[in-house]
């Protein structure tokens, strides 16, 4: 199932809305929901996903969500800092990797 852009880069705006499946986000109201409940992100889970909605089927590396997420120099944080956000996101988002792939 693709995703639907509600409102999206087709007629020039900067892409708003997105919702695949169950997934609801509103980037700008920085709203989340799954299955119509709120998911309530801290501010560095919602932007690392704001990031990977922004990009679909982009690889970023670990220096490069620092740069892009926190704005700064990625070697005054960690792998484990980007990990634990993301891992937070997952259970909060309740989404499992999928290691098949």
């Amino acid at each position: 199932m693709s995703p639907s852009y509600l409102r999206g880069r087709n007629n020039g705006q900067s892409l708003t809305k997105f919702q695949k499946g169950n997934l609801y986000v509103c980037l700008e109201q920085r709203l989340v929901r799954v299955q119509n409940q709120v998911v309530d992100l801290t501010a560095k889970e919602f932007d690392i996903l704001a990031l990977l909605i922004r990009n679909p089927k982009r690889v970023f590396t670990y220096e490069m969500i620092i740069e892009f997420v926190w704005n700064e120099d990625y070697s005054n944080y960690s792998r484990k800092a980007v990990n634990n956000h993301i891992s937070n996101m997952r259970k909060k988002l309740k989404i499992s990797p999928d290691v098949s792939a």
